[in-house]
């Protein structure tokens, strides 16, 4: 698993504004969105804040840009789908994507923990609430008009591929469309095993198609179990 660039020598936000295609005014908002609150537990000193604040800002500012382009350009979609769909392109996957594509890692203020720590999870959060952040930077200094134009540009473009492959769809849904439309059958899921104490139980759920048991998936609960076995039945059907 690749390791966070942490090198302050490394950062250079004139050459992230143009990876981005975004110039600030005060590039201290730019350079405060890739903060991490963990880097200022090591350097109190440092003269910016972490870039939760921001973070929370561009949630709500990429939300609403997709949520009004859908909803003007989809007049007939009913507002589940468009809800699907929203998820589909603001979720922690598709914006950790995104950061990576814009090399937003090697901009990041990381502590030493942080920038060593190879958790998948931790660090698909970590850059997706970069991205959040670098939204609401780009609001802040420049205002809605250059933040729908960014948003338009890294998060809106990847819609077509999304309805295209019916990637809005989760594990479970696509699972069960695509085992109804081949075998005109309706897959069922039953719990194997169940571990642990009450506080901390773990499942193993069993994912069948009639008799024939197609996957085996794992969580803390039910449903992340009955997730984890669709997303391996996807996988061994090639779907």
């Amino acid at each position: 698993m690749k390791q966070f660039n942490n090198s302050r020598a490394m950062k250079n936000f004139s050459k992230l504004e143009e990876i981005i295609g975004v110039k600030f005014k005060n590039q201290d908002y730019l350079k405060q969105s890739v903060v991490h609150r963990s880097y200022l537990n090591e350097h109190p000193q440092f003269e910016l804040h972490h870039n939760e604040r921001l973070e929370f800002l561009g949630d709500a500012v990429l939300e609403i840009i997709v949520t009004e382009y859908l909803f003007k350009n989809f007049p007939d979609t009913p507002e589940g789908d468009l809800t699907n769909w929203r998820a589909s392109l603001v979720n922690s996957k598709i914006l950790a994507e995104i950061a990576e594509g814009l090399k937003l890692e090697n901009f990041l203020y990381l502590s030493k923990g942080e920038a060593k720590d190879n958790n998948s999870k931790a660090r698909q959060y970590i850059l997706a609430n970069a991205v959040e952040a670098l939204i609401g930077a780009i609001y802040l200094d420049l205002g809605i008009k250059e933040a729908k134009k960014f948003v338009m540009n890294v998060v809106v473009s990847r819609l077509d591929n999304i309805l295209e492959n019916r990637l809005y769809l989760d594990p479970k849904s696509k699972f069960q469309e695509k085992a109804q439309e081949i075998f005109k059958v309706t897959p069922h899921y039953k719990v194997m095993k169940e571990t642990g104490p009450d506080h901390a139980k773990s499942f193993e759920v069993g994912l069948y198609l009639g008799d024939k048991l197609i996957a085996i998936g794992e969580g803390t609960s039910k449903q992340e179990a009955q997730v984890q076995a669709a997303k391996k039945g996807i996988k061994k059907q090639n779907w």
